[in-house]
């Protein structure tokens, strides 16, 4: 069972990868837009700033497209969020209601060091560059 799953772990990474993208825009559109059963928190400068950062990295990361810069500022913006909103309520994340913020902190983390994987446009991109520069030599 394990080498069949090993054999497609790039392709579940890349999965993962583009659900939690896709997810996190889904919080930035609730902030700033006030859809998906969220409310607009435009008119609150933290909540713009928040809801900014989550629908677009969101979207980056999600395409894989400057996914480690993106990811990385996602990571921060949600250690900053559990600080604000959830620590000073207790100690364990899931009592103060903020394992959804440690979890998107360290699951972005995690993405900004792995980085894009396959089915990105960073992908794409680095295909097409080594494409142009192999064949230049000629």
């Amino acid at each position: 069972m394990q080498k069949l799953l090993w054999r497609y772990e790039v392709h579940f990474y890349a999965l993962a990868r583009l659900v939690v993208g896709a997810l996190f825009a889904c919080h930035g559109a609730q902030k700033l837009f006030g859809v998906l059963g969220g409310q607009s928190e435009v008119t609150d400068p933290e909540g713009l700033i928040a809801g900014i950062i989550e629908f677009f990295a969101g979207i980056l990361v999600c395409a894989g497209l400057f996914t480690r810069s993106a990811a990385f500022v996602a990571s921060g913006e949600m250690a900053v969020a559990y600080f604000k909103a959830h620590a000073g309520r207790g100690f364990w994340p899931i009592m103060n209601h903020g394992e959804l913020a440690v979890l998107y902190a360290f699951v972005f983390l995690y993405i900004s060091v792995r980085g894009h994987g396959v089915w990105s446009v960073d992908a794409v991109w680095e295909k097409l560059a080594t494409t142009r520069t192999s064949g230049s030599g000629r």
